[in-house]
């Protein structure tokens, strides 16, 4: 048996169960194969003997029929009796057709068919269809005497004998062929009795093949194991030829005695070692000594040692058999760390093992030549974390496990060494040192004097530069004044127009809805009492009207964006149904422009996501149809998909995204025009608002509804090639508030680089943190993204947060929770500002001490105007939540 293949004693029982399931398999193939022919042979009697008897009888029947309706017709001249005549006229030819067909293989009995065959047609021709001629056409009496002459006697009589013939040579071939059956069992029989005889012979002689295969190696095996036990030498090993679980045990018996051997082999060599490095008293000395026992223990062509220096640099500081002359002369002996593998080593601190080092990488020489080694092997030297040097070693093979383990061990002893030897350095160093810096500090002493003079000479100059300082800033506030209160003017102008936006579009929607709905009531024209011409003016009128209404909604809904009064429903909304519903609003009028609309769905969608389903579709509807709208020709396509999380330099959205994305092969947008487009109003260039027509305001309405459920609307377009929108929603699959997803591009700048929710814990200590713990801060703030993200960050603080809008909540909330530490106070907020909110605590006397940090973004006012306010402490906007910890800790810590 080849070693090379592998055949374990499952296989060689598998294989001989197998053997003997084939022998059976064969038995059972060649006794069903003749079961199936002796049933072959017995269907074919049943079926064609009886069929073949069964048809004789037919024909003669049918020929019986034939003469009893000749006789009955030409005796009583009754038309019926025809009948069974003229059936049986065609119905012995098919019975006829059909047995022929079962004995055509038998010659003799095709022939006696064919005389029964010339007999009934001589019968029919001579003396069946004359008799009955003469009837028809009237002639009686010779129809009568042509019947009592029976001219067709000896052809009838001829049939009847041919009949008995043919039916007794049909009962001899049936009689053969059942002796043949009966013979064919025999032989099944005494085939059944072989077969069994060989089967079991097979597997006798498989049985014996694999248990001696089986037993003979084990008892070689146990043998040597015994022997080994009783006190044999360690050093000899079990040898088996069989290629199974019992080689596998022998095999794994001696890696197991050959591993014993290899850790008495690295223990006698750690202890040697460890003698050698006690002895050292100097670095130099004692890594000279460490690599050159190492080449001789681990059999290398080459190693060196570098030992750090200066703190971090790693100097070469010992070799075995170091190659010289060039290009070797070229190879640097100082590392920084990271610097080539030797730096890298020391950075990474762990072993670095190269195998198929590059030609001409280093070479091996001695007197009788040179060769290059196949392995390189890097590893630090370190004690307690502290890498104080790299080895490098070579070899021209590979090294197994024992040599690694092995130098791992050795060099841990080289870092105790190392270390101790240069503590001992450091102290003599230290003790000198000492005496110098005693002579440095007189020095010193002397040369603050000095400086403190010229200090006080500078403390006059900064107070003039102070006075200058403090006039530039009161004109500063005076500017910063003036730009609040064109602020403030703005703010009210956009407040008046879209509440007279609002306003006038209710106040249009009633009178309209009436105008739809006569007009649509004239254009039925039910009681047909207006002309075509009137007819279609109705017409005219209603769909004019309708395209006023859509208009006035969608002023009506901007001006609800605008004045903040637009409504979320925040709820779960079903992905799964969005195909069927875009369908059906969009499928009819892309056919009618013979446009491709498509819309595909990723397969890792959820089914169910929490938004405003209502204002989701609006967005999807607004963009679909100016996609196909401004589509002549091509395709329109809806790609729904999930994305990890966006971030972008206009917004951002962390976590699950659920990103809709419009594709149309349309007119396109041109570079220039593509920012003006979400505008309300804008469509682009003039000739496309006149070819195409709209008010340009869904794409204005769509950004900000976008906004308003935590998304955003991006666009990418080429003139003439079409356009691709794409809407961003954060994909929330629990309930919950989404506010805090969608952050505007001012704050995205601030999040991405120092994220108010991800708090860098190791900048503190935790007993400086635990300061914070169970206190109560109250954040007021109109900015629910700001709000939500202080709040995150201060609750893994273990702070209890509460939150207000404006200066009124503030009010409420502090008289409702005494207990409230610390005020965190924007200074912009709608209904009562900040400054206003602090002078209304300030007058409580029993909030006089209570800490108020305002939060600013407003570079024009000073802070010192804001502590003069009422304030304790000043943050400016956008926050650094390391600022924010060190405010709290300075006032409630």
């Amino acid at each position: 048996m080849s070693n090379n293949l592998k055949f374990n004693i499952r296989s060689k029982i598998v294989i001989g169960y197998l053997l003997i399931l084939m022998c059976l398999g064969a038995f059972l193939w060649i006794v069903s194969d003749r079961i199936s022919s002796l049933q072959q042979e017995a269907d074919f009697i049943e079926k064609h003997d009886i069929e073949v008897h069964n048809l004789t009888h037919e024909i003669e029947k049918n020929m019986l029929e034939m003469e009893t309706g000749q006789r009955g017709y030409v005796i009583t001249g009754d038309e019926t009796y025809l009948e069974p005549f003229n059936q049986a006229l065609s119905s012995w030819q098919i019975n006829y057709n059909k047995l022929y067909k079962l004995v055509s293989d038998n010659s003799e009995q095709a022939n006696h068919l064919e005389n029964i065959k010339e007999n009934i047609k001589e019968w029919i021709t001579n003396a069946g269809q004359p008799a009955v001629q003469l009837m028809q056409l009237g002639q009686d009496e010779e129809a009568l005497h042509f019947f009592i002459n029976d001219p067709g006697k000896q052809a009838m009589n001829s049939i009847h004998e041919l009949f008995l013939s043919f039916r007794s040579k049909e009962r001899e071939l049936t009689t053969s062929r059942i002796e043949e059956m009966k013979e064919s069992n025999t032989r099944l029989l005494y085939t059944m009795y072989l077969l069994w005889a060989g089967a079991a012979l097979i597997t006798i002689c498989a049985a014996w093949v694999i248990s001696k295969s089986i037993v003979k190696p084990i008892n070689q095996v146990t043998n040597v194991i015994s022997d080994i036990v009783k006190g044999g030498n360690i050093s000899q090993r079990i040898h088996v030829h069989s290629n199974d679980e019992v080689r596998h045990l022998a095999d794994t018996t001696n890696e197991l005695l050959a591993q014993v051997g290899r850790e008495n082999w690295a223990k006698d060599h750690v202890s040697v070692m460890s003698t050698i490095l006690q002895s050292s008293d100097r670095v130099e000395t004692a890594v000279q000594f460490f690599i050159h026992k190492l080449a001789s223990i681990l059999k290398l062509p080459y190693g060196a040692v570098f030992i750090t220096r200066s703190g971090s640099e790693l100097v070469k500081a010992a070799a075995f058999a170091d190659p010289d002359g060039e290009p070797w002369n070229k190879v640097r002996d100082r590392f920084l760390p990271g610097e080539g593998l030797v730096g890298q080593c020391m950075l990474e601190q762990r072993m670095i093992i190269l195998d198929d080092i590059p030609p001409h990488y280093v070479r091996i020489e001695s007197g009788l030549g040179d060769a290059e080694p196949s392995t390189l092997l890097l590893a630090p030297v370190m004690f307690e974390g502290q890498v104080l040097g790299v080895i490098e070693l070579a070899k021209f093979k590979p090294f197994d496990e024992l040599e690694i383990q092995l130098l791992e061990q050795l060099n841990f002893q080289l870092g105790v060494t190392l270390n101790s030897i240069q503590s001992k350095m450091e102290i003599q160093q230290l003790y000198h040192e000492s005496q110098t810096l005693n002579e440095e500090l007189q020095s010193q002493t002397e040369e603050l004097q000095a400086q403190t003079e010229e200090l006080q000479t500078h403390s006059v100059e900064m107070h003039l530069l102070n006075e200058r300082l403090g006039a530039q800033k009161e004109a500063a506030l005076i500017a910063a004044s003036e730009l609040e209160k064109y602020a403030k003017e703005l703010e009210k102008s956009s407040k008046y127009k879209s509440q007279f936006l609002a306003n006038m579009s209710h106040e249009l929607r009633t009178p309209l809805n009436s105008m739809l709905i006569l007009s649509q009531i004239l254009a039925e024209n039910k009681q047909g009492n207006l002309t075509e011409e009137e007819q279609h003016y109705a017409t005219v009128i209603h769909n004019s009207g309708s395209e006023l209404l859509n208009l006035i909604n969608d002023i009506l809904d901007l001006s609800k964006v605008e004045a903040g009064k637009m409504q979320i429903e925040m709820d779960l909304v079903n992905l799964t149904e969005l195909p069927e519903l875009m369908e059906g609003y969009f499928s009819k009028s892309a056919e009618s422009k013979n446009l491709e609309f498509d819309i595909e769905m990723a397969d890792d969608l959820p089914d169910m996501m929490y938004s405003d389903g209502m204002r989701l579709h609006q967005i999807l509807r607004n963009l679909l149809s100016n996609a196909i709208k401004f589509t002549e020709s091509g395709s329109v396509k809806l790609r729904v998909k999930k994305m990890n999380s966006i971030v972008t330099s206009d917004f951002i959205i962390s976590g699950d995204v659920i990103a809709f994305s419009v594709e149309d092969t349309g007119i396109g947008i041109a570079a220039e025009h593509l920012q003006p487009i979400f505008e309300a109003f804008q469509q682009g260039e003039e000739t496309t608002a006149r070819k195409f027509g709209g008010t340009g305001l869904g794409l204005s309405i769509s950004l900000h509804l976008a906004k308003l459920l935590g998304g955003y609307i991006t666009v990418e377009s080429e003139e003439g090639i079409g356009s691709t929108f794409i809407l961003y929603l954060p994909l929330v699959t629990e309930g919950g508030a989404v506010d805090s997803l969608f952050m505007l591009p001012e704050v995205a700048a601030t999040a991405s680089e120092n994220s108010l929710s991800d708090i860098r814990m190791e900048e503190y200590e935790q007993e400086e943190l635990s300061r914070l713990e169970n206190k109560t801060v109250l954040i007021v703030d109109d900015d629910i993204r700001n709000v939500y993200a202080l709040t995150n960050a201060l609750e893994k603080l273990q702070l209890t947060v509460h939150t207000a809008q404006n200066g009124f909540e503030c009010l409420e909330l502090l008289s409702k929770h005494p207990s409230i530490d610390a005020v965190l106070l924007d200074t912009v907020m709608p209904e009562m500002d900040g400054v206003e909110t602090m002078k209304r605590i300030r007058e409580n006397p029993e909030w006089s001490d209570l800490p108020l940090i305002v939060m600013s973004s407003n570079a024009m006012r000073d802070s010192d105007q804001f502590l003069g306010d009422g304030a304790n402490s000043y943050l400016h906007k956008p926050l650094q939540i390391g600022e924010v910890i060190q405010t709290l800790l300075k006032w409630i810590g």
